[in-house]
């Protein structure tokens, strides 16, 4: 990771992180929101599913009930009390489209943010690593979402909810882009980081069969700038 980027902005107050699976936050994501935390932004959470196809010997049934718990318990290890899911997108088929921008809008206009993260809508995490239909879906939804949270007339149905636009969001910061604009110092928040992704045990110990906290450590420490400073890295929209 380049250490020659420029910080990210650091004029929000209330910041929406949206993610399409629980676990998809605490790659690298959770280091800048234990920051943000500590600094006393409000940070929300948006899981767009549950991730109940994730475990391959759990039901999906099952397996929805132990990720949300697994995510709530992750995100406030870094100071995180506002999780939301939706419930009306399937995780591996999730839809980008009208319905899904409306729902993602509904939160931005709820929460009313001054920065919006999302992972990453690119087709792939690097030279041979595909990005999942998942999180494509979600970033670009997301992303979208945004300028429609902003407009009375797109989803006229929402203001009717409850919900007025909010045209306030600032910048879109895309984590785990293969383009990345803008970093976050998080010197002295990796081991919020790693306490987070380690609480996806269940998750976790049905990928690999090291121990849950040795996994949490390698996959931070390595989305985090690995042996340089601690950084995230945030393709930054505004």
């Amino acid at each position: 990771m380049s250490t020659d980027l420029p910080p990210l902005p650091d004029d929000a107050t209330r910041v929406l992180a949206v993610a399409a699976h629980p676990d998809d936050l605490e790659y690298g994501t959770a280091a800048a929101v234990a920051r943000w935390t500590a600094e006393g932004k409000d940070v929300s959470y948006l899981l767009v599913t549950r991730g109940e196809a994730g475990i391959h010997d759990l039901p999906p049934a099952k397996a929805a009930v132990v990720r949300e718990d697994e995510e709530r318990r992750s995100a406030a290890a870094v100071g995180v009390r506002d999780v939301r899911f939706l419930d009306d997108h399937r995780d591996g088929v999730v839809v980008e489209g009208p319905a899904l921008r409306r729902d993602i809008a509904r939160e931005i206009r709820r929460v009313r943010p001054e920065l919006v993260v999302v992972n990453s809508h690119h087709e792939t995490f690097g030279p041979g690593l595909w990005n999942s239909a998942d999180h494509r879906a979600v970033g670009r939804a997301t992303i979208d979402a945004v300028g429609d949270a902003g407009n009375r007339w797109i989803f006229p149905e929402l203001v009717d909810e409850g919900f007025e636009p909010w045209p306030g969001v600032r910048h879109v910061a895309v984590a785990a882009s293969t383009q990345p604009t803008h970093v976050v110092d998080v010197t002295g928040y990796r081991e919020a980081a790693i306490a987070s992704l380690a609480e996806h045990a269940t998750y976790l110990a049905a990928l690999d069969p090291r121990p849950v906290a040795e996994q949490a450590r390698e996959v931070v420490v390595m989305t985090t700038g690995g042996d340089g400073p601690p950084r995230v890295a945030f393709e930054v929209f505004g």
